[in-house]
């Protein structure tokens, strides 16, 4: 069965659109509790700051009560601390209400199982299964009960910073800190405090409609600037929903996710803590593999989406991962990403090195990648093309060990992605181009 609505991270969509609708989120909190919690049980609902969150949480609160469900509302909370808390708490699942880096007046809703890992494609199927059919309504003595539950924002608060190394401390340290005007926007100036961090916060003043607003780790031109401007040791961005980190050095240089995973990385093997490959993705720069191959580093690439890279990382037994987006997966310390806690770890591992993080970055070359969307008129499978796999292999062979090619159809729309990269730009656009060609003309 293909899924209708579950995309690779829950369902999402415009606010009003289906299936972003309060029915929607009605039908799906029965279907999901017919599933997941079948005998009744608990789910924690988290959300990040839009102002549809309030809409879509009293939907999910009804379905689930209706269900026989009892349900804990966290109110603002980041993804992560959904998936710690519910598997703290023993739920039979969380919910969390969010559409992570998009604008505000898009919104989602995704699911963890009561380990705090992400649903399996298996688990989303016999939810859509189940969506035609109307939310149901048990009998009054079989309804289940809501709580809003305030602490648990302390609770997560406390895990975070217990995943700082024993013995460090970020005193001394001078940290901007950007919320995006999302989920995180308490609980990560708050953690940095106690840890010891002279902060300086921005992006954590959400009014519903500001989150990822010119702000966060996809837009972080006002961190650039703030960091240098305030003499800053480093900057932390992180998405609307607090999964995703990026961050800036004390130059004002953004420091992606490639970046942080060499950084982590090189703490980890420098401690003797770095288990399994280090797995990043087919879209990985090319310039992280070398530099971890220097330091005798394994490295794998799993397809993109965090879900790939959290299975090959178990199939590995590895406990360093992610994207180059600022997906980090450290699972020596959490289930999922976790946006604060992979930087608290980067923080400690420039303590450990006692160096900047302009200095380890520095050490990591980051070759130039051509990236180009090409729209075919009809689907085309890549792997099976001749004339496609022709042109890549003589760009292959031009490049000759020094890049590589990747051809990836995209997931949601009707496009063929082609990615070409490494040391030589010019030569890079070029080859590119050149499969882009291809592409165009296998397409009519």
């Amino acid at each position: 069965m293909s899924r209708q609505y579950f995309g690779t991270d829950g369902v999402r969509g415009r606010v009003g659109d289906h299936p972003m609708t309060v029915e929607f989120a009605l039908r799906l909190a029965g279907a999901a509790a017919r599933v997941l919690a079948p005998n009744g049980g608990s789910v924690l609902i988290g959300k990040d700051t839009r102002l549809s969150g309030y809409m879509f949480e009293a939907a999910l609160e009804a379905g689930f009560v209706a269900a026989g469900v009892n349900v804990q509302l966290s109110g603002p909370l980041p993804t992560p601390g959904v998936a710690y808390l519910a598997q703290h708490l023993g739920c039979d699942f969380g919910v969390v209400i969010s559409a992570s880096h998009n604008p505000y007046y898009d919104n989602g809703i995704k699911f963890f199982d009561g380990q705090g890992a992400k649903l399996s494609d298996e688990r989303e199927e016999q939810i859509e299964r189940l969506l035609n059919e109307p939310a149901i309504t048990l009998p009054s003595e079989k309804l289940g009960r809501a709580s809003r539950v305030d602490s648990l924002l302390g609770v997560y608060q406390r895990f975070c910073a217990s995943t700082l190394p024993t013995g460090i401390s970020l005193e001394g340290m001078k940290i901007v800190i950007d919320a995006a005007n999302g989920a995180a926007y308490k609980v990560a100036p708050a953690v940095l405090t106690a840890l010891g961090a002279d902060i300086v916060p921005i992006g954590c003043s959400p009014n519903g409609r500001n989150i990822n607003d010119g702000c966060g780790s996809t837009d972080p031109a006002l961190l650039q600037l703030t960091v240098p401007g305030v003499r800053a040791s480093v900057g932390i961005a992180l998405d609307g929903d607090g999964d995703r980190l990026v961050m800036v050095d004390h130059l004002g240089r953004v420091i992606d996710g490639d970046q942080l995973l060499y950084v982590l990385a090189r703490g980890l093997a420098a401690s003797g803590r770095l288990k399994g490959p280090v797995v990043g993705t087919v879209m990985s720069n090319l310039g992280l593999e070398h530099a971890l191959a220097k330091r005798d580093i394994a490295f794998k690439r799993a397809a993109v989406g965090d879900r790939y890279v959290i299975a090959m990382m178990h199939e590995c037994q590895a406990v360093l991962g992610g994207e180059t987006s600022g997906h980090i997966l450290c699972l020596d310390k959490t289930t999922t990403g976790d946006g604060l806690v992979s930087a608290l770890q980067v923080l400690a591992m420039l303590k450990v090195l006692d160096m900047t993080l302009a200095e380890v970055v520095a050490e990591m070359p980051r070759y130039p990648q051509v990236l180009i969307n090409v729209r075919v008129a009809r689907k085309i499978d890549v792997r099976a093309n001749a004339p496609l796999q022709a042109a890549v292999a003589q760009a292959e062979a031009r490049l000759a060990g020094r890049g590589r090619v990747v051809l990836r159809p995209s997931g949601t729309e009707p496009l063929i992605r082609v990615m070409v990269e490494g040391e030589n730009e010019a030569q890079v656009r070029q080859e590119a181009e050149t499969i882009a060609e291809v592409v165009t003309r296998e397409s009519v």
